[in-house]
C-alpha cells in the first residue's frame, strides 16, 4: 500500500478551555475523495485548516509528502490587496510556471479576470476562489463547503471538474446531492473523535445511526436517562428520517395530483375558480413580465399556487428568482400582467440575515421578546422548553445567550421564531445555505408538516426532490415554467440544457456503474414475476390489520403527552415531570414512527403481490 500524501494523527486542541478534538485522525491516499462531515461546531473548518497547515494543534502527527501541493479553499476568501481576480488567481502559481488556467477557469465560471475585488459580490468572489484553488492542478484539494453562494449551474460545473481532477479530495459540504456525488470515504467528527467509513456519502446517515442506536444501547445499560437525552440528541435524526418515508409516498401522490391539473389546463381553472370560496386559492399569476432596463427578467409567465402546494424557484444568480418570489407575494409589482392573492393571506418570511438575531439576549427572550416563558402556537400555549425542544434544543440552554449558539443552532433558533409566528404562507429564500445536515432535515420536516402553502428559493437538488410539489426554473427557450415535481423530475421533464448536467453523478462515475450493471432479464409473459409467487404470511397478514390500530392508540397517547407539555407552567412547577413526559413523548413517537414504516412495506408488499 502506498504511504499516505497526508496524514494526521492523535490530534488534539482545546478552545477556550473547552477540548475540540480528543485524537482525531486523517489520512489522505493519492485518489482519495472523502467527506468530512459533522454537526455544526464539530470542528470541520478547524480540521481542515489544521490539514492545511494553517492552524496548529495542541498536540499531533502531521505528515505531508515532500514536494506535494495543497491546495485550500477558504469559506470566506480573502481577495484584498490583489488589482484583479486574474492577479488574485495567478497568485496561486509557483514562479516560473505558466499561469494558463487561470483565465481558463475563470471563462468557464462566468469570470473575465478583469474584475476589481471590491466590486464583486459574495458568489464571484467563491468562483474566483475556486479558480484560484483548481487551476494549479494541486495533488491535495481541501475544499470547505466550495456550493456557498453558487448557482445551480456553477454546482453542476464544479461537480464535473471534481469528478475529472486528479486530486485527492478532502471535501466539507451541506449538500447531499454533491456528496453523494463525489465522495469514496466519509469521516464523522463527532462530539471530538473521528470515525471512518470507507464508503461515500449515500451510505454514511444509515451507518451513523447504526453507529449511534449501538451507542444508545450500551449506554441505556449503565443510564437509562443518559441514553434517552443521548437518543434525542444524536439519535433523533433517525425517527425523524424513518417518517419521511411516510412523507415520501404523501409527496408522490401530491405532485401526481398537480401533474394531472396541469395537463388539464380547463378543468384546473374551473376547479381553483370553484375552490377559491373555500380559501383554496393562494396566488394566481397571469401573463406577468418584469424588466430592468433592457434586461428582460420575467416574461409571460402565468401560475396558479393552491393551498398546500409547496412551490420551488431554481435558477443561476442573477436570472430573477427573488424578483419572482416578491411578485408572487405582492412585495413588488410587475410591469405587465396581473397577480391575484386569496383572501386571508398570512405570509412570513424566514430571514436568513444572522444579523437579525441580538446576541446578548436569551434564547427564551428572543422567542417571546421578553414576555413570560411561553409561546402561543397555532393557537395554544407551550412553554418555550417544550417548543425550543423540537427544533433540538434543550432546556438548559433557555438562559443562555444567543452569542453561544453555533451557526446550526442560529438557524434552528430563526426558524423556530418564523414558524411561532401565526401564518398560513410560509416564504424561504435560500434557506438550506450554511444550515448542517441535522438541521436540513429538521427543514425538511418542518416544511413538509407545514399546513399551508411554501414558496422557496434553494440552490440545493436534494431538498427539492425532498419537499417541492413543484419547481419553477428556465425552460430551454429561456422563459420561466413550472414543473411537477422536485429537481430530478424536472431534468426528466424538460431535458438537459446546452452545457448543463444531467445528473448529481458525474458522466464518467454514471457510465461505469451502468457499464457495470447488467441488462435486467426480460420476464417470460407467461410465468409471473418471484415476487409475485409468494405470499404474505401469518404473521404479516396479522400485523398489516393489528398496526392501524396500534398506530392510533400511540397518535392518542402523543396528543395526550403534547397536552400535559403544552401546561406553560409545568417546567417551572415540576421539571422532573416535565422531563418524564418529553421522555415518553420521544418514545412514543419513536414507536408510531417504526409502526408506520412497518405498516408502509407491508401496504406495499401486499400491493406488489396482488398487482
Amino acid at each position: 500500500m502506498a504511504p499516505p500524501l497526508l496524514s494526521l494523527k492523535n490530534v488534539h486542541l482545546t478552545f477556550g478551555g473547552t477540548p475540540l478534538f480528543e485524537g482525531v485522525d486523517l489520512q489522505v491516499l493519492s485518489g482519495d475523495r472523502i467527506g468530512l462531515v459533522g454537526r455544526n461546531g464539530s470542528g470541520k473548518s478547524t480540521l481542515l485548516r489544521i490539514a492545511a497547515g494553517l492552524v496548529e494543534p495542541d498536540s499531533a502527527e502531521r505528515f505531508l509528502q515532500p514536494g506535494t501541493r495543497v491546495a485550500y479553499l477558504h469559506q470566506e476568501p480573502d481577495l484584498s490587496g490583489y488589482g484583479t481576480l486574474l492577479d488574485f488567481v495567478e497568485d496561486a502559481f509557483p514562479e516560473g510556471e505558466d499561469p494558463y488556467r487561470a483565465r481558463l477557469l475563470l471563462g468557464e465560471l462566468g469570470l473575465s479576470g478583469e474584475e476589481r475585488p471590491a466590486e464583486i459580490s459574495g458568489g464571484q468572489a467563491r468562483r474566483a476562489a475556486l479558480a484560484r484553488a483548481l487551476a494549479p492542478e494541486p495533488e491535495i484539494l481541501l475544499l470547505d463547503e466550495p456550493t456557498n453562494h453558487l448557482d445551480l449551474p456553477a454546482i453542476e460545473w464544479l461537480e464535473r471538474e471534481l469528478a475529472r481532477s486528479r486530486a485527492a479530495i478532502v471535501l466539507i459540504s451541506h449538500d447531499r446531492a454533491f456528496l453523494e456525488a463525489l465522495t469514496t470515504k466519509t469521516l464523522w467528527i463527532d462530539r471530538g473523535r473521528s470515525h471512518e467509513l470507507g464508503e461515500g456519502f449515500g451510505a454514511f446517515e444509515a451507518w451513523r445511526d447504526e453507529l449511534l442506536e449501538r451507542e444508545e444501547l450500551e449506554r441505556h445499560k449503565l443510564d437509562r436517562k443518559i441514553a434517552r437525552e443521548e437518543q434525542w440528541m444524536h439519535g433523533g435524526v433517525t425517527a425523524r428520517r424513518k417518517r419521511n418515508v411516510r412523507r415520501v409516498a404523501e409527496l408522490a401522490e401530491m405532485r401526481r395530483q398537480k401533474r394531472d391539473a396541469r395537463v388539464q389546463q380547463g378543468e384546473a381553472r374551473m376547479e381553483v375558480s370553484a375552490a377559491e370560496r373555500s380559501g383554496k386559492l393562494v396566488v394566481e399569476a397571469r401573463r406577468i413580465a418584469k424588466r430592468y432596463g433592457d434586461k428582460t427578467l420575467i416574461e409571460d409567465f402565468s401560475i396558479l399556487i393552491a393551498r398546500g402546494d409547496r412551490v420551488a424557484i431554481a435558477g443561476p444568480n442573477g436570472a430573477g428568482k427573488t424578483t419572482l418570489l416578491k411578485i408572487l407575494t405582492g412585495e413588488l409589482e410587475p410591469d405587465e400582467g396581473t397577480v391575484r392573492h386569496g383572501a386571508n393571506l398570512e405570509i412570513t418570511t424566514l430571514e436568513q440575515s444572522r444579523e437579525a438575531l441580538d446576541d446578548a439576549a436569551t434564547l427564551s427572550d428572543t422567542l417571546t421578546g421578553g414576555r413570560g416563558d411561553s409561546v402561543t402556537v397555532n393557537g395554544r400555549q407551550r412553554h418555550v422548553a417544550s417548543y425550543l425542544k423540537d427544533f433540538l434544543f434543550q432546556p438548559e440552554q433557555l438562559r443562555s445567550p444567543v452569542s453561544a449558539l453555533s451557526g446550526g443552532e442560529r438557524a434552528r433558533l430563526m426558524l423556530a421564531c418564523a414558524l411561532a409566528r401565526p401564518s398560513n404562507v410560509l416564504v424561504l429564500d435560500e434557506p438550506t445555505n450554511d444550515l448542517d445536515l441535522e438541521t436540513l432535515d429538521l427543514l425538511q420536516e418542518l416544511v413538509s408538516d407545514y399546513p399551508g402553502t411554501v414558496l422557496l428559493v434553494s440552490h440545493d437538488r436534494d431538498f427539492l426532490d425532498r419537499t417541492a410539489t413543484s419547481l419553477v426554473t428556465l425552460d430551454p427557450t429561456g422563459r420561466w415554467r413550472e414543473y411537477a415535481g422536485g429537481y430530478t423530475d424536472m431534468l426528466a421533464q424538460r431535458g438537459p440544457l446546452e452545457g448543463a448536467t444531467t445528473s448529481s453523478q458525474p458522466a464518467g462515475k454514471a457510465a461505469a456503474r451502468q457499464a457495470r450493471t447488467p441488462d435486467p432479464k426480460p420476464v417470460s409473459q407467461g410465468r409471473a414475476a418471484p415476487a409475485r409467487a409468494r405470499k404474505l404470511s401469518f404473521k404479516e397478514k396479522h400485523a398489516l390489520e393489528t398496526l392501524p390500530t396500534r398506530i392510533q392508540e400511540l397518535e392518542e397517547r402523543i396528543a395526550a403527552l403534547g397536552e400535559t407539555l403544552s401546561d406553560p407552567g409545568l417546567f417551572a412547577r415540576d421539571p422532573d415531570a416535565f422531563t418524564a413526559a418529553s421522555e415518553a413523548l420521544s418514545q412514543a413517537e419513536s414507536e408510531k414512527a417504526e409502526a408506520e414504516e412497518r405498516w408502509l412495506e407491508l401496504e406495499l408488499l401486499r400491493e406488489e403481490i396482488e398487482g
